[in-house]
């Protein structure tokens, strides 16, 4: 990934996109790191791995339950057998 100053993105914003489209991912900072722009291709990859906001999932039409409950920390019951 090439870091570019962001005067410079924004003076030479087609080469900084083509850079994108080209090699991949680029970042532009100043001082500290500002932006980074990834090929559309990477985003939608990512968006689709990513987990639904809060928000999302209010809003949403399907079930909630089924993205709120975490299989690896399950609740495990311990049955105790009875001593009669």
């Amino acid at each position: 990934m090439k870091i570019w100053p962001v005067q410079d993105a924004k003076a030479r914003l087609s080469e900084f996109l083509e850079a994108c489209a080209t090699t991949g991912p680029q970042m532009a900072k100043r001082g500290v790191e500002a932006i980074v722009l990834v090929p559309a291709a990477e985003g939608r990859r990512r968006q689709a791995l990513a987990k639904p906001l809060l928000k999302e999932l209010l809003l949403s039409h399907v079930a909630r339950t089924e993205c709120l409950i975490s299989t690896r920390n399950a609740v495990r019951v311990r049955l105790i057998p009875s001593t009669r």
